[in-house]
């Protein structure tokens, strides 16, 4: 990234050009993105193409004001921290399913960053419903956010009976200091962008991927909240956990949404587009 691109990333965040890769300055990064860019599958159901190189996540992200899924955004966000002077490691990541079934390999991406002020974090502004700011990577116990308690905890043998890596998870029970639900195991080792294209391939085309199944776009709230168009079902959830939701109408409710709540400029409204359908 060159220096224009960068101010214009650091503009569409709404956050002035950093003196130093601080963890203060991660954490602020970390959350405007939350709330500025969101995490949408739109392209897969517009039938646009979903190209991992850094120029082509940077016109969709800062040039187009769009969002993307986890590839995309945390392709973009790596690439704009490490510009900044951040040491950032791409890591993959297998979510779990149901039954404790763990995800196609290089089903997730996320980030390892380390600060010029000591410790590494793990910033993950792709997965959706998350951590608000980023977590402690060395840490192994319970670590309070504003969207909840999340623990990164040692992974146990994967379904080959392979150990090693680690698991993501919500914590459950503060009292007894067990993790909860796990989101994802992530890997060590680390990877580069190239290293995501079947991922990315598999999640956008195969009729096993709940990306091709159903539409969304969501984001944080300024006020710690989180709101998801689905779809025409749009849905507005409160720091408080309070919720409401509405259906949309007509088409120019659903584009004026998607225009007004998201930043995103749309010509048509996107339907699902199921695998193998043409137009």
């Amino acid at each position: 990234m060159d220096s224009v691109e960068v101010d214009a990333y650091l503009r569409r965040l709404g956050v002035e050009h950093p003196a130093w890769p601080t963890v203060d300055v991660l954490r602020e990064l970390h959350l405007r993105h939350l709330q500025t860019v969101p995490f949408e599958n739109l392209s897969i159901h517009l039938g646009e193409e979903i190209v991992l190189e850094e120029k082509r996540l940077l016109d969709k992200v800062v040039g187009a004001g769009r969002g993307g899924f986890c590839y995309e955004l945390n392709g973009a966000f790596g690439a704009l921290l490490t510009a900044l002077g951040f040491d950032v490691t791409l890591l993959a990541a297998r979510v779990h399913g149901k039954e404790g079934r763990l995800g196609i390999p290089y089903d997730h991406m996320a980030l390892k960053v380390r600060t010029v002020d000591g410790g590494a974090w793990l910033a993950d502004v792709g997965f959706g419903a998350h951590s608000h700011y980023p977590l402690a990577f060395e840490a192994r116990g319970e670590q309070v956010d504003p969207a909840g308690v999340f623990r990164i905890v040692e992974a146990g043998p994967d379904e080959a009976g392979v150990r090693g890596g680690y698991d993501v998870a919500e914590a459950a029970d503060l009292e007894v200091g067990m993790a909860g639900r796990p989101e994802y195991r992530l890997e060590q080792r680390p990877r580069v962008l190239g290293d995501f294209v079947a991922g990315a391939w598999w999640h956008s085309t195969s009729p096993g991927s709940h990306f091709t199944q159903s539409l969304v776009c969501s984001r944080v709230t300024e006020d710690g909240g989180r709101i998801t168009l689905s779809g025409r079902t749009f849905k507005s959830t409160a720091a408080d956990g309070s919720r409401e939701e509405r259906e949309l109408g007509t088409d120019e409710e659903v584009l004026g949404v998607y225009r007004e709540r998201f930043g995103i400029e749309l010509d048509r409204v996107p339907t699902v587009r199921k695998p193998g359908r043409e137009g």
